[in-house]
């Protein structure tokens, strides 16, 4: 059961709809939330070619980077005071908590003490990332203790959650944890299994049949042929799905960097929030 979630707060579109989609989860799974701004220290030892510049005489620059640690830490404790304050207002419980560090390294540690993990696709340093994912996002999506949820730029009301399963273990608890949230949100739940060997294909679906079964749920099951990332991504938008249940990266970091992996693609290319478990 879902009773605590680990939110990521910054003052970035992408972290605003996470806070949307975190109080609506809130509300429907009565759970607490724990609002998370980190100080990222990147930002503040970037300016530490400022100090060089000050120790050889620029008056101007000498305390440059504590005094950007101030600004940033003021700003932090402005972002968490509305956050708080729109807790409230949604009659929500929440706490608030300003961190300084690695962005990705203090989410991780803050999210040993909570259920679910919940961050915006990109955040406030994303003119820093590369591609349509930011790194710490892909950082946290790879080493979160904890059950994540990434969610995009919009928000839209859960109501056609999606399934992607291939019989992993990491597969199996995200299907544990889709047949929860959906019993409590009363949504259906799409299932999918994407394979090239249709016998296979069958028989891991035939195990989601299985599995839930006994779950008062209204469920459809699918088989597509072919590769998981392009089937995935192609029955999320046949579908109009606005949730996705996924196991999060299941080979070694050696055999994805050669390979790619499944998960990753899913991030940068998936139209709707993406629940991943491990």
């Amino acid at each position: 059961m879902i009773k605590r979630i680990l939110v990521g707060i910054d003052t970035s579109e992408h972290a605003r709809t996470a806070q949307v989609y975190a109080f609506h989860l809130a509300r429907r799974l009565g759970a607490a939330l724990i609002g998370l701004h980190v100080v990222d220290i990147v930002s503040i030892e970037g300016s530490l070619l400022h100090d060089i510049s000050g120790s050889l005489g620029l008056e101007p620059y000498m305390d440059f980077s504590s005094k950007m640690r101030e600004v940033l830490n003021a700003r932090g404790k402005a972002v968490l005071d509305e956050f708080a304050y729109a807790a409230r207002n949604e009659r929500i419980e929440a706490e608030t908590l300003l961190d300084i560090g690695v962005v990705a390294n203090q989410i991780c540690e803050r999210a040993k003490s909570a259920d679910l993990v919940l961050i915006g696709h990109r955040g406030v340093n994303e003119r820093f990332s590369t591609g349509l994912l930011g790194s710490a996002t892909e950082s946290v999506a790879r080493k979160s203790p904890r059950p994540l949820l990434v969610s995009p730029i919009r928000y839209r009301e859960i109501s056609r959650p999606l399934l992607a399963y291939d019989g992993s273990d990491r597969a199996a608890r995200a299907m544990r944890a889709a047949a929860e949230l959906c019993v409590t949100l009363g949504a259906p739940l799409t299932v999918i299994t994407v394979a090239r060997d249709s016998k296979l294909g069958e028989r891991t679906l035939a195990q989601a049949r299985e599995y839930l079964e006994p779950y008062p749920l209204k469920t459809d099951f699918h088989l597509i042929p072919g590769h998981a990332n392009e089937g995935i991504i192609g029955a999320i938008r046949e579908h109009d799905a606005d949730l996705l249940f996924v196991g999060a990266f299941g080979h070694s970091r050696i055999i994805e960097m050669v390979l790619g992996s499944n998960t990753e693609y899913l991030l940068r290319n998936a139209p709707c929030p993406i629940f991943m478990s491990r």
